[in-house]
């Protein structure tokens, strides 16, 4: 099999005295796509022939050291394919179904699980932080036997993997894999941070800070939602027209924020996303959200990054700051229901495909995605 693996990290600011518009990513080759032994599938387990895998920020964070992870790595965890083998045990998927991937594979039985909360099982975070799979330990190997640790149990930078079970939505046959392949990550982070987490209600205005494809994809939320004003924020303006056609109704550059949040919604907006990593930005939404309004926090600021912000907007004004991973999704139930919108025709999914491009390029898919020069750029291997 192929996958591209992570061997050692790349800061994301260049160093000193390099050279000036350096391709930081694509000059330093960090991801390195090599043969390795192809695995078969354990008990609970599946061999998926990856079809299509998509570009995230997450990848990047590993890629530039900001998310500490076990290296080597085969990366990339937002992923479509369809199932090539299946492992004892398990029996409501066949070989030749169509799946998309998931990075949280829930184990059904912690305490996140037994609370309707399956992207914060707690096995799951312990096997994604180490490496391993939810059903045993890492499979990957050089062919001189070298252990590469599996991303997010599901390492779809690659033609093929074996994950979990639990890290597979079975989808109808008939669903785009360009279209399949953004559901796992970017489309249930998005939508589920508006529609789950925050529970946005029509009529209510939402503010979106940064335009990705978690930001557009919240965007879409509003709209589905049926909020009386989705105001989207970025500074680059070369995703607001992706903004409008996602359905916002305003869009600006953060020094608009304030001036279109006054215009839309007086004295604040009552939901705002935070899809950054930014901990100005929260500090940001905090203050546009009206008396009893919420800050959803769903972008992955700097392990070291600390939030200062007054206190007294939460008990004196009533402000709440929610944390979304994964967008609160039970992915299960909502990426059906979300591909059930997108063949109504309300969830415009195209729109964070940037483009398509072979695994060899994926260094280079790094600086494009770094520099805001793509969305969604999906690769095959």
């Amino acid at each position: 099999m192929k996958a591209a693996v992570l061997y050692s990290t790349v800061p994301a600011v260049p160093a000193p005295g390099s050279a000036p518009g350096k391709r930081r990513y694509a000059d330093a080759k960090p991801l390195v796509v090599q043969e390795l032994d192809q695995p078969q599938p354990r008990a609970g387990e599946l061999g998926v022939a990856i079809t299509y895998s998509s570009l995230c920020h997450s990848d990047l964070s590993v890629v530039d050291g900001s998310r500490v992870r076990p290296l080597p790595m085969a990366l990339g965890h937002e992923a479509v394919g369809r199932v090539v083998s299946v492992g004892g045990g398990v029996a409501d998927v066949s070989v030749g179904d169509h799946v998309v991937l998931v990075f949280v594979p829930s184990c059904g039985h912690c305490r996140a699980c037994r609370s309707e909360r399956p992207a914060l099982c707690h096995r799951a975070a312990e096997t994604n932080s180490s490496g391993d799979l939810l059903h045993g330990p890492a499979l990957l190997r050089t062919p001189a036997g070298e252990r590469i640790n599996h991303h997010l149990g599901v390492s779809a930078f690659a033609d093929y993997a074996v994950v979990a079970r639990e890290s597979v939505v079975v989808i109808d046959d008939d669903v785009p894999d360009t279209v399949a392949a953004m559901f796992g990550c970017a489309v249930l982070t998005g939508m589920g941070a508006v529609l789950n987490t925050a529970g946005v209600n029509p009529g209510q205005s939402v503010a979106v800070f940064g335009l990705g494809a978690v930001g557009l994809s919240a965007v879409m939320a509003g709209r589905l939602a049926g909020a009386a004003g989705v105001i989207a924020i970025d500074p680059n303006p070369g995703k607001h027209q992706l903004a409008l056609d996602a359905g916002a109704t305003a869009v600006g550059t953060p020094a608009d924020a304030a001036r279109l949040v006054e215009e839309a919604a007086g004295d604040g907006v009552d939901v705002a996303v935070e899809a950054v990593g930014s901990t100005g930005v929260i500090a940001t939404c905090l203050e546009l959200v009206t008396r009893g309004g919420a800050v959803v926090s769903v972008g992955l600021p700097h392990p070291s990054a600390e939030l200062t912000v007054p206190a007294l907007q939460f008990a004196g004004a009533g402000k709440r700051l929610l944390g979304s991973y994964m967008g609160d999704a039970v992915p299960g139930r909502d990426i059906p229901k979300y591909l059930g919108y997108w063949r109504e025709g309300r969830l415009p999914v195209g729109l964070l495909h940037t483009d398509t491009r072979p695994l060899t390029e994926i260094n280079e898919g790094l600086d494009a995605l770094a520099s805001g020069q793509v969305v969604r750029r999906l690769f095959r291997a």
